[in-house]
């Protein structure tokens, strides 16, 4: 038997099924009834189907039922809102409530601020009634279930291509168009154009016509890190240092390995923008084609399975490798590298990316200095 997260995502499905979740909240002492517009063709039955919420004493709500294959805060702002705004025209205590298989935490944000009711079937839901008065909220699944349905034409945040659009969103401040993002990053238009439709659901972008003015570099590189995992992406080497990491920092100065294409990342870099914790592994970004025997006994280190403090990545893409920065003389990814890395790696890594990027807010100004017109083909190599 299927679980209700997992229902075909039909209108009827998921209507049915939401139905029988919000008969649930409610309990005993409640009735939950649902009443067809009778006006509707039955094709439509599902568009705004009505429920009553009724107590023993005899007081009631109305909710206008919208059910959706997918909901984006776009979608939350620029239809669900205004609809909202009309029910509410229509009858005082009437409210509009929305129904999908999964809602995501964003979009749930916008649907509260707007004041619209949402359930979903992973267990999402936040019910509001002013007469009689009405609360419920409850958190289920944070992240899509694969019954989830998505746009047609999405393009999610995963995968390396996505990265380096990722990165130069956050590095370089707007405006610019589609096809100046797609040259500096050799991305194809097409994929860019795609990937910018689903930033622009999500409302991390704001156009106006075809050029990008606005852009929410936290948000971005949040959910760039939410589709990725650190270790995952760049396939990694342990070793233990058994000189020391002040050993194997001095090392990372010497002529030889400065030839390599060597970077920090993780705790170690983390500490040198917003000081959080001390210890961890000191993770190091190597070119794969750099990667060799003589540059590990160079740095004097031993391969352990298990133990490591130190970790070799190897860079999945040459983005990682831009905007290198250079603190007390040893090479450190760009600020934006560094967030992302942190809040898609282990352990206490995210919350380390979180103090990263108040520290990048709060010097916005000195880091996100690039224009568009200077960066053409920057991600090439």
């Amino acid at each position: 038997m299927k679980a209700e997260s997992d229902v075909e995502g039909s209108p009827e499905a998921v209507f049915d099924a939401g139905l029988r979740r919000l008969r649930s909240l409610f309990g005993e002492g409640w009735a939950v009834e649902a009443s067809p517009g009778h006006e509707n063709p039955p094709a439509d039955r599902y568009a705004d189907i009505m429920i009553d919420i009724r107590t023993d004493s005899g007081q009631w709500a109305r909710y206008v039922v919208d059910v959706k294959r997918s909901v984006t805060p776009r979608l939350v702002d620029y239809e669900l809102a205004a609809k909202m705004r009309l029910v509410r025209q229509v009858h005082t205590f009437t409210s509009l409530l929305v129904m999908a298989e999964w809602i995501s935490p964003k979009t749930q944000e916008r649907l509260r601020n707007h004041g619209i009711s949402y359930l979903d079937l992973t267990g999402n839901a936040w019910i509001r009634a002013d007469r009689p008065a009405i609360f419920i909220y409850t958190e289920g699944a944070s992240r899509a279930p694969r019954s989830a349905a998505q746009p047609s034409s999405a393009v999610t945040l995963s995968g390396s291509k996505a990265e380096r659009l990722v990165r130069i969103l956050a590095d370089v401040r707007p405006p610019f168009r589609a096809g100046d993002l797609a040259k500096a990053t050799s991305l194809s238009l097409p994929y860019v154009s795609r990937l910018l439709g689903t930033l622009e659901d999500q409302l991390l972008i704001r156009r106006e016509g075809r050029t990008i003015h606005k852009v929410d570099w936290q948000g971005i590189l949040r959910a760039r890190a939410e589709h990725s995992h650190l270790l995952n992406l760049n396939p990694y080497s342990s070793y233990i240092a058994p000189n020391g990491h002040d050993y194997l920092l001095q090392q990372l100065q010497s002529p030889f390995i400065s030839r390599h294409r060597i970077a920090i990342t993780g705790s170690y870099a983390a500490r040198e923008v917003a000081p959080l914790s001390v210890g961890g592994q000191l993770m190091l970004y190597i070119r794969p084609d750099h990667f060799n025997d003589e540059l590990i006994d160079n740095l004097g280190l031993l391969p352990v399975k298990q133990g490591a403090d130190v970790l070799i990545l190897d860079a999945h893409d040459p983005v990682v490798f831009k905007r290198l920065r250079t603190v007390d003389g040893l090479p450190h990814v760009a600020l934006s590298q560094l967030a992302l890395d942190c809040l898609s790696g282990p352990g206490r890594l995210p919350a380390e990316g979180e103090a990263v990027l108040q520290s990048m807010a709060a010097h916005e100004e000195q880091w996100r200095d690039l224009d568009i017109d200077t960066i053409f083909d920057w991600y090439a190599s």
